[in-house]
C-alpha cells in the first residue's frame, strides 16, 4: 500500500506538502503545478486514504476520599484532582465526580472504570471493584497485585527533608504529623513520615521521642502542636521542624511568628507536598515537591490502558519529589 513518502518522493516534495495537499488545506500557498504532481502521483500510486476510527466514548467515576470542604483544609487533594478532571477532558472523557460515601449510594449507571482519590481500604477496593474491574487508586495502593496504583514514595520525601537538615548541621529535629482514618471506618493508618522519621533518626542516634507530636493534617493542628512544642521545650528548642504536610507548616509558622521566634535564625521549617500557597506564606515554605498534578494524570492514563490496549497485568507507578529550598529553612 503507497504512503505519504512514496508520494513525496514520485513528486518530489516535502511529507507536510504532501499532507496539505491531500488535506486540502486552504492555507497552502503551493503552485497548481506542485499541487497537481502530488494528485498524479497519488493516483498512480493508488493511495488510499486511511480513515482512522474514532474511539468510543468513554464514561468515569472519579471516586473522592475528600469532600470539596474537607479539601480546602488539604489542598494535596484538590491538586491531584484537579490533574485527573483536565486529562479527561484533554482525553474527551466525560467523567461523573463522588465522594466515597455518596457513591455507595448512588444509582450505579453503567461505568467504564473508577479512578479513586485518596485514602482507601482493601475492603473498599473490593466494594468498587465490583462495580467494575477498570480502577485505578492515586495516593494508596490496597492491593499492587489487583488493582492499579499512583503513589508517592513519601519515605524518600521525609530522608531528603533529614539529609537536608543534617547537611545544615542541625541535629535536634522536631517531627509534627497527621493521623488519618480510612473514610467511614475507624481503623488509623501508619504514616510513612512518621515512621522514616522515626526509623531515620534512631539511626543517627538523635532520636527523641518527646519531640514528635501528631494530630490532624490541618493548619489548626499545626499551630496547635508547634505550640505545645514551644511551651514543653522553651529551654531547649530544636534546632528544626518537619512537618508532614505543608498545611501544617503553616500553622506552624503561624505559631512561631506569635511567639517572635525568628525562622530560620532559631527554627528551621520544612513541609511536604509544595501546595501553591507555600511559596507566599511568611517565610516562604522549603518543601518536598510532590507532582500532584501528575499523579492525577497518570492515573486517568492508567486506565486508558486497560480500556483502549486491554491491558490485565496490574501496575503501579511511583512518581518522584523534588526538594524545594525557601527561606524557611537554612
Amino acid at each position: 500500500m503507497a504512503t505519504i513518502k512514496d508520494i513525496a518522493e514520485k513528486a518530489g516534495v516535502s511529507l507536510a506538502t504532501v499532507s496539505r495537499v491531500l488535506n486540502y488545506d486552504e492555507t497552502l500557498s503551493a503552485a497548481e503545478e506542485t499541487k497537481k504532481r502530488v494528485f498524479e502521483a497519488a493516483e498512480e500510486l493508488q493511495y488510499k486514504k486511511t480513515i482512522r476510527k474514532k474511539s468510543p466514548a468513554v464514561s468515569v467515576a472519579v471516586v473522592h476520599w475528600y469532600t470539596e470542604k474537607e479539601e480546602l483544609e488539604d489542598l494535596y487533594y484538590m491538586s491531584i484532582r484537579l490533574g485527573v478532571e483536565e486529562r479527561c477532558q484533554a482525553k474527551g472523557i466525560s467523567f461523573l465526580k463522588y465522594v466515597y460515601d455518596d457513591f455507595l449510594e448512588a444509582e450505579k449507571e453503567k461505568m467504564d472504570g473508577i479512578i479513586a482519590v485518596g485514602k482507601f481500604s482493601s475492603t473498599q477496593a473490593e466494594i468498587l471493584k465490583d462495580v467494575t474491574s477498570n480502577l485505578v487508586f492515586v495516593d494508596s495502593s490496597p492491593d499492587s497485585e489487583t488493582f492499579d496504583a499512583v503513589i508517592t514514595n513519601f519515605e524518600k520525601a521525609t530522608e531528603k527533608v533529614l539529609d537536608y537538615f543534617f547537611q545544615q548541621g542541625l541535629e535536634s529535629i522536631g517531627y509534627i504529623g497527621g493521623r488519618e482514618t480510612y473514610r467511614l471506618q475507624e481503623e488509623v493508618m501508619e504514616d510513612p513520615r512518621e515512621r522514616t522519621f522515626q526509623d531515620y533518626m534512631k539511626k543517627k542516634k538523635r532520636y527523641d521521642s518527646n519531640l514528635v507530636y501528631t494530630g490532624m493534617f490541618t493548619v489548626q493542628d499545626g499551630q496547635r502542636l508547634m505550640e505545645k512544642l514551644l511551651e514543653e521545650h522553651k529551654d531547649n528548642l530544636p534546632q528544626a521542624v518537619f512537618a508532614a504536610n505543608d498545611t501544617m507548616a503553616v500553622g506552624c509558622l503561624r505559631a512561631l511568628h506569635e511567639h517572635s521566634i525568628q525562622v530560620p535564625e532559631d527554627i528551621s521549617v520544612c513541609g511536604v507536598n509544595d501546595i501553591s500557597i507555600s511559596k507566599y506564606v511568611y517565610p516562604s515554605l522549603s518543601t518536598v515537591k510532590v507532582y500532584t498534578e501528575v499523579m492525577g494524570e497518570t492515573a486517568v492514563d492508567l486506565l486508558l490502558e486497560r480500556l483502549n490496549e486491554g491491558r490485565e497485568v496490574s501496575k503501579k507507578v511511583e512518581i518522584s519529589t523534588a526538594l524545594v529550598h525557601r527561606n524557611s529553612s537554612k
